[in-house]
C-alpha cells in the first residue's frame, strides 16, 4: 500500500544509526514538512491569507494540512473543514454533471446544443453548429464571458444566469464552432442551463442529489444552498483593513462552487473513474481526450494548457517529462483560488485551495509536492532539477523576418512589433510574469530574452493568420517552475477609415466610460478597471481597444487566438441620447465621462437612483474636494469613492467607514434599487 507518514518525527536525545526502514519513514514526514514549508512561504510572500491542501491516494487521504488564517481578526487558523470558493474548478462539476446525463442517454455530446436548450439563439447563423462537446473543450466560438453582476457580496442574485440567453441573442461568434479552443466561461454557463433543462432540477439541486450526497460531500455547496457562511475562509483586500463580506460567484457552472481540499480530492475519484456508480469509467476516460488537437493549437505539447473535456490540461508539464499523465484544472474568483491535479494511472489526486494568491501558485505548489510523492513511492527515480538558462548569444538574423513587423492585436489592445537589427522590444506578458524587455535573435526563427528563459517567434497557422508565439519558463522563488507556451498576439491588417469615421474615433481616444448596470453589491467596485472602460484608439490603422472599427459607432472583434489570449473578446457599440454618448459592451451600458456632473459643493443634498435602476456617477471637483463625505444610504443601496488614479478609497458595502475625505479629480458612484434616495452631507 502506497503511504505517506502523516506525523512529524519526534526529536530524541540519543542519536542512533538510521536504518533503511527509518529512512523510508522519514521520507514521508519530510514530504509533509516540505509541503508545510512551501505553504508557509506562500502565505508570507505571495499574498495568501489562508491555504488548505489534501492528497488522496488509492481512495484514502494521506496528507491533509493547512496554514494561515480562517479569520485574521480572531487569529482562527484554517483547518480541514474550512470552505473556499474553488473558482473555475467548478467547471469540472458541470462537466461531470453533463457526462452523467450522457451516461443516462439523455444527452449526446455531438448533437446541436439547440436540441437541449430550445431557446438558445444568436445573431450569427453558425450558432446551430455548437454542441455540448464544444462547450466543454472551449471550441464553441463564443466570445468568452458575460461578467456583469456575476460576483456579488452577500448577494445571490441570479440575473447573470437568467439574462445570458437573452444577451446571446444579439451577439456574434468570433470563429467557426470547433475551429480552435480558447477559454470560455459562457460555455460552462450554458452547460449549467443544459443540466437544468434536461434534468428538470435546479443546478444546485442536481449537484446535491447526484454528486454531493453520493460522495458524502458536506462542505461542497453553491451560493444558492443554505449553509453556515462562517465555514467559509474569510477574504481580504490589500487596501481594506477588515474582512470582506461573503463572495458569491453567481456564475455557478463556470466558477461558483465552494468546497474543501479533502472533498475536492474525493470528488476527483469520480473524475478518474473510481466511482462508476456515479460516473461511468468510459465517461471519465473520454474527459481525458486530447480535445485541443481537433483545432488550431500551439505546436508545443509541453505546456500548462492542453484541453480535454473540462480539464485545463490532460498532459500537464512537468509530469509529462516523466512519461506520466497528469490532469489539471485551476480556478480563480476575485478572492479565492484553487488547483486540482490528478494522476489517473497511479490513483493520486491533490487539491490546493486558498484565500488570496493565485491558482498558478497553487498549481506550482501541488506539482512540486506530487513529484515528491511520486519519488517516494518509486514511481519516478528522482526529481529532475529546475531548468537553468544562459544569456542568449545573438546571431545574424535573416532579412525576411523583418516582414513580420507590423500591427498585432490581442483582446483589448494592439501593439506595433518592430523586427529590427535582430531585436524585438516587447511589453510585459503573461499578466506581468514576463517583464518588459528586449529579445535578440538566436537562430531557428527565435528571439530570446536577456536571461534565456523566454523565446518568442512568429507562426503562420492553417487559417492563414500569423501569430506571435511565446515559449516561457516561469520561475517563482520557493514554488519552482512552470511552462507556458502560448500565442499572445495575432497579426492584423490595416483597416483604412473614411475621414468622418476617423475623426469620430480620434475624438474618443483617451475617453473613459463608466458602468451603469452593475449592482452596487458587485465585487468589481473594489477593482474599477472592471467598471471603467478606457478607450485607446489607433485611428491610423483603424482599431480601438483591439477591435476593428466598422463605422462611426461600431467596432468588432477580429482576434482569433487559441488557448487563453483570445478569451473574453468583445465588440464596441456607441449610441447618443440627449447629447450624451453611451458605450454598450457585452450587453452592459457605460456613460461617457464628459457627461458626469460634479457632485454638489454645499453642505447637504440628495441623489436618487433612476427608474431604470442604473448607477449614478459624480465627479469630485475643487468645490467638493477635501471635504468629508457622510452618506445615509437606504438598506438596498451603497456607494464607492475613487481617487484620480481610479483606486478605491471607500466602498460602503465592504467597509464600516463612517466618513470619507474626498480626493480631487476622483469619482463617486451610488447604486441600489430604482427610487432609492441617498442623503448626503459634506463637511
Amino acid at each position: 500500500m502506497k503511504k505517506l507518514i502523516s506525523m512529524l518525527c519526534t526529536a530524541v536525545l540519543v542519536v542512533t544509526p538510521m536504518t533503511h526502514a527509518m529512512a523510508e519513514s522519514n521520507k514521508g514526514s519530510t514530504i509533509e514538512v516540505q509541503a508545510n514549508k512551501m505553504a508557509t512561504e506562500m502565505v508570507q510572500k505571495y499574498g495568501v491569507t489562508g491555504l488548505q491542501y489534501a492528497i488522496m491516494d488509492e481512495g484514502k487521504i494521506i496528507l491533509s494540512d493547512s496554514v494561515g488564517f480562517h479569520d485574521k481578526a480572531s487569529q482562527t487558523p484554517v483547518d480541514k473543514d474550512t470552505m473556499f470558493g474553488i473558482g473555475s474548478v467548478s467547471k469540472m462539476v458541470v462537466t461531470a454533471a453533463t457526462m452523467m446525463l450522457v451516461d443516462s442517454g439523455k444527452v449526446d455530446l455531438d448533437q446541436p446544443l439547440t436540441s437541449y436548450i430550445k431557446d438558445f439563439e444568436m445573431a450569427d447563423a453558425r450558432y446551430t453548429k455548437i454542441t455540448p462537446r464544444m462547450l466543454m473543450n472551449h471550441s464553441s466560438g463564443l466570445y468568452g464571458t458575460h461578467y456583469g453582476n456575476s460576483m456579488l457580496f452577500d448577494d445571490t442574485d441570479t440575473r447573470n444566469h437568467d439574462e445570458l440567453l437573452l444577451k446571446l441573442k444579439s451577439e456574434q461568434l468570433k470563429s467557426n464552432p470547433g475551429a480552435y479552443s480558447v477559454y470560455c466561461n459562457d460555455g460552462f454557463q450554458l452547460l449549467e442551463i443544459l443540466v437544468e433543462r434536461v434534468s428538470g432540477l435546479s443546478y444546485s439541486e442536481f449537484i446535491a442529489k447526484f454528486i454531493s450526497d453520493p460522495l458524502e460531500l458536506e462542505g461542497t455547496k453553491t451560493p444558492l444552498d443554505s449553509f453556515d457562511r462562517k465555514q467559509l475562509s474569510e477574504t481580504y483586500w490589500p487596501t481594506i483593513e477588515t474582512k470582506l463580506p461573503v463572495e458569491n460567484a453567481n456564475i455557478i457552472g463556470a466558477g461558483g462552487i465552494y468546497s474543501t481540499a479533502e472533498e475536492l480530492s474525493r470528488f476527483a475519484e469520480m473524475l478518474i473513474g473510481n466511482r462508476p456508480d456515479i460516473l461511468s469509467k468510459s465517461a471519465a476516460k473520454s474527459m481525458q481526450n486530447h480535445e485541443y488537437r481537433q483545432g488550431i493549437w500551439v505546436p508545443e505539447e509541453r505546456n500548462n494548457f492542453n484541453y480535454g473535456l473540462g480539464w485545463d490540461a490532460v498532459a500537464l508539464a512537468p509530469f509529462s517529462d516523466y512519461g506520466i499523465t497528469a490532469l489539471s484544472k485551476g480556478g480563480d474568483t476575485m478572492l479565492y483560488h484553487a488547483s486540482l491535479i490528478t494522476i489517473p494511472e497511479h490513483d493520486i489526486s491533490m487539491a490546493v485551495l486558498s484565500s488570496g494568491g493565485s491558482s498558478i501558485y497553487n498549481q506550482m505548489f501541488a506539482s512540486k509536492v506530487l513529484l515528491e510523492v511520486l519519488e517516494d513511492q518509486g514511481i519516478i527515480d528522482e526529481i529532475e532539477p529546475d531548468q537553468t538558462f544562459s544569456p542568449p548569444v545573438q546571431v545574424k538574423m535573416p532579412t525576411d523576418l523583418t516582414a513580420y513587423s507590423g500591427l498585432y492585436g490581442t483582446v483589448g489592445t494592439t501593439l506595433n512589433i518592430e523586427v529590427k537589427n535582430g531585436e524585438i522590444a516587447l511589453p510585459a506578458m503573461q499578466g506581468g510574469l514576463i517583464p518588459e524587455q528586449n529579445y535578440v535573435y538566436t537562430g531557428e526563427g527565435q528571439f530570446t530574452s536577456s536571461d534565456g528563459s523566454v523565446k518568442v517567434s512568429f507562426e503562420k497557422e492553417s487559417n492563414d493568420k500569423v501569430y506571435f508565439k511565446v515559449q516561457a519558463n516561469i520561475t517563482l522563488p520557493g514554488l519552482g517552475q512552470t511552462v507556458m507556451n502560448t500565442y499572445d498576439y495575432q497579426k492584423l491588417d490595416n483597416n483604412s477609415l473614411d475621414p468622418a469615421t476617423k475623426e469620430k474615433w480620434k475624438a474618443r481616444n483617451g475617453s473613459k466610460y463608466y458602468a451603469l448596470d452593475e449592482k452596487i453589491t458587485s465585487i468589481f467596485y473594489l477593482m474599477p478597471t472592471m467598471l471603467i472602460k478606457n478607450l485607446s484608439v489607433d485611428a491610423e490603422n483603424g482599431y480601438a481597444n483591439g477591435t476593428r472599427v466598422v463605422d462611426q459607432y461600431n467596432a468588432e472583434n477580429v482576434v482569433q487566438i487559441p488557448v487563453m489570449n483570445g478569451r473574453d473578446a468583445f465588440d464596441l457599440h456607441f449610441r447618443t441620447k440627449n447629447e450624451t454618448e453611451y458605450l454598450i459592451q457585452d450587453g452592459q451600458e457605460y456613460i461617457a465621462e464628459d457627461a458626469i456632473s460634479p457632485i454638489f459643493g454645499g453642505k447637504t443634498g440628495i441623489t436618487t437612483i433612476p427608474s431604470n435602476g442604473q448607477a449614478r456617477w459624480y465627479a469630485i471637483d475643487s468645490h467638493s474636494a477635501n471635504k468629508s463625505l457622510i452618506v445615509d444610504s437606504p438598506e438596498s443601496g451603497g456607494y464607492a469613492v475613487y481617487n484620480d488614479k481610479g483606486e478605491v478609497v471607500q466602498f460602503s458595502i465592504a467597509t464600516n467607514q463612517q466618513s470619507t475625505l474626498l480626493p480631487e479629480g476622483g469619482f463617486i458612484v451610488f447604486g441600489g434599487e430604482a427610487g432609492d434616495i441617498f442623503k448626503i452631507q459634506l463637511k
